[in-house]
């Protein structure tokens, strides 16, 4: 069994709040005992305003969130992926960028969202992520405690493709944090999670941002783990900061993917 927990937050501006306010959540994950913690999008900050963004995001490896992230995993022994860091490229570009951090606080795999939320959404909300980030070109699957594990980011929920892809190359657990606006967020967040879950027959850890936070956006939060079936076996029922926790037999995968081998059963076909 792997014990997880998903950190359900309301990240602020800036890094060093956005530190203070995590921190003790995955103090409280790990002491009733998870040993993979995941976090959502935008952990290190959250911040709408280009402008006010670039004057505050550094490289990754300066970032104060993340530092101070990766020392606690090193303390308490537990493996984190930092669902998403608002990043500063070595081009000067910016990256919105997930981090998998090993139990000594080492950084051993990352991953560049590569959909960006370019939408007009009814009632007037208008994102345009591709302003400000540079999407990733390549998925990555990585390795945690003998349990492989595939990375992405909020709004790659909408691309099947990039799932099958994972779970194609290896991937039991898929990541999926999130900042999802409130309005897809009520229509759509479950029903897309348990949706990747049952087409890759693998879980889903969907660690989510909720609230009203200080740029001015609202998430829906309702932080889930989706089993291999499509089964919820964990939820926050809400949207404010807090800690859901499951417990991961791994054989489900396996049983799963038996029962509905889809993965093998790819064809060539024209399109229309």
């Amino acid at each position: 069994m792997l014990e997880v927990a998903l950190l359900q937050l309301r990240t602020p501006s800036t890094q060093a709040a956005a530190l203070s306010h995590a921190a003790p959540l995955v103090r409280e994950a790990a002491a009733a005992g998870a040993r993979l913690i995941v976090t959502p999008e935008g952990t290190n900050l959250l911040q709408r305003d280009r402008a006010a963004l670039f004057a505050t995001i550094t490289p990754l490896e300066d970032d104060v969130c993340v530092n101070g992230l990766r020392r606690l995993a090193d303390e308490l022994d537990v493996w984190l992926v930092i669902g998403s860091a608002m990043v500063l490229r070595p081009d000067g570009k910016a990256a919105n960028r997930s981090v998998l951090v090993d139990p000594s606080g080492q950084i051993v795999a990352t991953y560049d969202k590569v959909h960006l939320f370019d939408v007009d959404l009814a009632g007037g909300e208008r994102y345009r992520e591709s302003a400000t980030f540079e999407p990733g070109e390549r998925a990555t699957v990585a390795e945690v405690d003998g349990v492989r594990l595939g990375l992405s980011v909020c709004y790659d929920l909408r691309f099947a493709a990039l799932y099958r892809a994972l779970a194609q190359a290896g991937a039991e657990i898929l990541t999926i944090p999130a900042a999802f606006t409130r309005p897809t967020g009520e229509a759509h967040w479950q029903v897309l999670l348990r949706a990747r879950a049952i087409e890759t027959g693998s879980f889903v850890l969907a660690a989510a941002q909720g609230g009203e936070h200080e740029d001015g956006r609202a998430t829906w939060g309702r932080s889930l783990v989706a089993s291999p079936w499509g089964e919820v076996i964990a939820l926050a029922d809400h949207d404010g900061p807090g800690v859901i926790r499951a417990s991961l037999d791994l054989n489900e995968v396996a049983l799963a993917r038996a029962s509905i081998p889809a993965l093998r059963h790819d064809r060539a076909f024209a399109a229309p």
